[in-house]
């Protein structure tokens, strides 16, 4: 029995220990990389997981299944330079090239800025000075009196009313009104800035462009010729580049291609007839608005639910290169017409960016 005590003590011992209840520790994710990241020229891009950065994957998950709905070809979001998320429908892929449309005259006024910088072109100068004069069917003296800054800010005075809006030859450029005095969407205005950068660099648009823009960067692309106009074309992840050099204010990774100021003054308010333009640049977050085709001035921003900073290269049929420095984005949108067909800025910028909202948090 004395041998047999300290066998039947041994388990009560043990009983009436107090258990222990503390957890593992668990180890938490790491938190998503702050710094810009540019990628490398080829395809390697680095990602970040949209479950660590937080934001709702639930909501997220529906966004495809809508951009579908809305024609989308191709959708990215960029974290600080990162690829977030990216979606591509149908037969299109990463290797797709798509038109850019009028989200190409952002990408003409950084070229511009760059001539600028060069001591190429002055934005101050009448445009004759660098392609002649007859540009126009105005007279001589209201002809003389646009400048390559009124074509940068569309307010050349041209008639917007034309039968082909994107007509350059003489006959289409109609006076209208004074230089300066009136804000109107004008294709074929703007178009005469290839005209001026050509004249001015004595290279081709295309030439000029690879070399100061694409080559640098990393993108691929080419302007095509169609009717009147130059149109790029690209696949969306370079138009993600172009988006991130916009981002981070003309310099990449490093290497300023234009200069802070033209950056600052390009995306800010050009004039005071459309608060929402910059240099061929679209701007949120003003107190008012116009849009292409009309001359209303609406008592809005031009995307109420997308970040006030953002600002966005536009192009018919909702081609968009959005960006907003303060929530750390840049976001491409390729495709056809989202519904209603439009020169620049749509419904579905405002539908896009109150789903974006809903899936990264309120701004």
């Amino acid at each position: 029995m004395k041998r047999l005590l300290p066998l039947l003590l041994f388990p009560v011992f043990f009983s009436c220990k107090k258990k222990d209840t503390t957890a593992d520790p668990v180890t938490p994710p790491p938190a998503p990389p702050t710094t810009l990241y540019f990628p490398p020229s080829g395809n390697s891009w680095e990602t970040v997981s949209p479950t660590a950065l937080g934001w709702n994957v639930a909501a997220l998950d529906t966004l495809a299944p809508w951009l579908q709905s809305k024609n989308t070809k191709a959708f990215l979001i960029l974290k600080n330079g990162r690829i977030a998320y990216e979606k591509y429908f149908g037969t299109f892929t990463a290797d797709s090239n798509w038109y850019w449309a009028s989200a190409g005259k952002t990408a003409t006024a950084l070229l511009t800025g760059i001539a600028v910088g060069e001591g190429r072109i002055d934005i101050a100068n009448k445009v004759s000075q660098y392609i002649g004069t007859g540009w126009t069917s105005a007279p001589l003296a209201k002809e003389n009196a646009i400048t390559v800054r009124h074509l940068l800010t569309m307010t050349s005075g041209l008639d917007d009313g034309v039968p082909d809006n994107d007509c350059t030859t003489p006959a289409c450029l109609q006076y209208k009104a004074d230089a300066g005095t009136r804000w109107a969407y004008h294709n074929g205005a703007h178009t005469k800035l290839h005209n001026v950068v050509e004249s001015a660099t004595g290279q081709t648009y295309n030439a000029y462009f690879a070399a100061k823009v694409r080559d640098r960067i990393g993108m691929n692309g080419l302007w095509v010729a169609g009717g009147y106009n130059e149109i790029y074309y690209s696949t969306p992840r370079s138009a993600a580049r172009f988006g991130l050099l916009l981002y981070n204010k003309g310099n990449w990774n490093g290497t300023a291609l234009v200069s802070e100021g033209w950056w600052n003054t390009q995306v800010a308010t050009s004039q005071n007839l459309n608060l929402s333009y910059g240099y061929l640049t679209w701007l949120n977050g003003k107190a008012s608005a116009m849009v292409p085709g009309s001359q209303v001035v609406f008592p809005v921003s031009l995307i109420p639910n997308a970040p006030a900073d953002l600002f966005a290269a536009l192009g018919k049929n909702d081609q968009k290169i959005y960006v907003s420095r303060a929530q750390g984005l840049v976001v491409i949108r390729m495709g056809d017409s989202a519904g209603t067909p439009a020169l620049a800025s749509s419904g579905f910028d405002n539908e896009v960016w109150a789903k974006l909202r809903t899936v990264i948090g309120g701004w």
